[in-house]
Formats: structure tokens, C-alpha cells, sequence
């Protein structure tokens, strides 16, 4: 069974930063890949950012590209997403996931339960 659990959201004020980690448990990052998504109220998940299992490769949203990093984190099986010059409309519940390297949601198998992010104006 694996676990997904995300933690770092917060409230921050545009142009901020913040950084989210996901932790997982029962399976080993050297083959899983890990995805961000994001929703905002009222909306539909949106795919954020993806990095491979090997962590060579990282696809991002055209929206946060150049604000947004998803890399490794230094604590085994982590993986974190720097988040940089925030903007109100990156508000939402941020989820990791893990599953192939895709952008696209249901292409996710293993999701952990978000972490909220809210960017004031």
C-alpha cells in the first residue's frame, strides 16, 4: 500500500515563496515518478509539474515554468516543490501523486489527501 502525505502549504502574499514536500511510504522513489497537481475552488485539478523517477527529467505546466521546481528532497523518498514570485491565481489544494510521467490526472494511480495554498493579493 503506498502513502502519500504532502505538508508545507500555507498563506503567503504575491510574489512570495513556499515549499511543499510529499513523503511516501511503501514504495521506493527509484521507480516512481511523482506529479504535482493542483485545484482551485470551483475548478478542475490541474496538472502542475512532474519529475521522473530517475529525477533527471521534470515537465512543468506552462504556467508556473520558471517559478516552479520539483525536485529530490534531501530525506529519503521525498520530493519537493519550490515554489517562487507566487500569484493569487496559484491558490488551490496542491496533491502529489505518483504513476506514470504524465500531465494528465487520471493517468495517477496513488494520491495523497493536499496541502492548501493560498496566495494573497
Amino acid at each position: 500500500q503506498v502513502k502519500l502525505v504532502e505538508s508545507g502549504g500555507g498563506l503567503v502574499q504575491t510574489g512570495g515563496s513556499l515549499r511543499l514536500f510529499c513523503a511516501a511510504s511503501g514504495r521506493p522513489f527509484s521507480t516512481y515518478n511523482m506529479g504535482w497537481f493542483r485545484q482551485a475552488p470551483g475548478k478542475e485539478r490541474e496538472f502542475v509539474a512532474v519529475l521522473s523517477y530517475g529525477g533527471q527529467n521534470a515537465l512543468y505546466a506552462d504556467s508556473v515554468k520558471g517559478r516552479f521546481t520539483v525536485s529530490r528532497g534531501n530525506a529519503k523518498n521525498t520530493v519537493n516543490l519550490q515554489m517562487n514570485n507566487l500569484k493569487p491565481e496559484d491558490t488551490g489544494v496542491y496533491y502529489c501523486a505518483g504513476g506514470p510521467y504524465s500531465d494528465t490526472a487520471p493517468a495517477y494511480h496513488d494520491w495523497g489527501q493536499g496541502t492548501t495554498v493560498t496566495v494573497s493579493a
